[in-house]
């Protein structure tokens, strides 16, 4: 009887337990009504936006597809925009993309293959690859690493791709390392807050740096943040809160 007794004690402690575990690692319940849309002057969130573009400029490494209706040998389905932001294409040599939108660099195409001797050329160009728009996640995450994603694309999917928190993550030390010309700014924001909808999903931008921290990382940021080499940084996150 008394083995019996401690059994039914001992699964009765690891059910509870594994209620409260469930209980913690669980998704807050979020706000119902209109998410947060503003960003948050004091942690840094000026020049976030939640608004996706409406149009989309060509980027370095990005990779398109020129299409030349009936004139297969001055197609081609994948060229990529080099660094200076030129891409090479039969007939017109290498040619300005970088900044114009598609449909910009479509009819630029066509004017100079017009201009070149082509009759009547009918060009159609695409975006193959988005390239240019990969984001690092770093920090208290299952899965750290660099990872590609769509224009439009909010901070809480640079969470998702890099398989959520671990699970010493402190969601609330959540920063944004995005490089402007006058230095790296630092934005600061809390993903509790985020899922629940009380704090702004801001659009990711090429280049940015995520980091998730965990209890006692605030040290490891402000190290890093010292250590950027000939970089104007703007903590105006509170790192430390």
């Amino acid at each position: 009887m008394a083995v019996k007794g401690h059994r039914a004690l001992a699964t009765g402690l690891l059910s509870a337990a594994a209620t409260l575990m469930a209980g913690c690692a669980s998704t807050p319940e979020p706000v119902i009504g209109m998410a947060a849309s503003n960003p948050s002057m004091e942690l840094g969130q000026g020049g976030y936006t939640i608004a996706r573009p409406n149009t989309y400029a060509i980027r370095p490494a990005d990779q398109l597809a020129v299409t030349v209706f009936r004139e297969p040998d001055l197609s081609l389905e994948n060229v990529r925009v080099g660094v200076e932001g030129n891409v090479s294409l039969p007939m017109v040599g290498s040619i300005p993309a970088s900044g114009m939108t598609a449909k910009q660099f479509e009819q630029d195409v066509t004017r100079r293959l017009a201009a070149a001797g082509l009759k009547n050329p009918i060009v159609s160009v695409n975006i193959a690859e988005y390239a240019s728009h990969l984001v690092t996640v770093e920090g208290a995450v299952e899965k750290p690493g660099v990872y590609a994603f769509q224009p439009g694309a909010r901070l809480s999917t640079a969470i998702a791709m890099a398989a959520g928190p671990n699970t010493v993550a402190k969601n609330s030390q959540l920063a944004v390392f995005r490089e402007r010309p006058e230095g790296i700014m630092v934005a600061k924001f809390d993903y509790s807050d985020i899922r629940q909808g009380t704090m702004m999903d801001p659009v990711l931008e090429p280049g940015d740096r995520v980091v998730l921290g965990a209890d006692g990382l605030s040290k490891f940021w402000e190290d890093f943040i010292k250590a950027l080499p000939g970089f104007g940084v703007f903590a105006a996150a509170g790192i430390r809160n």
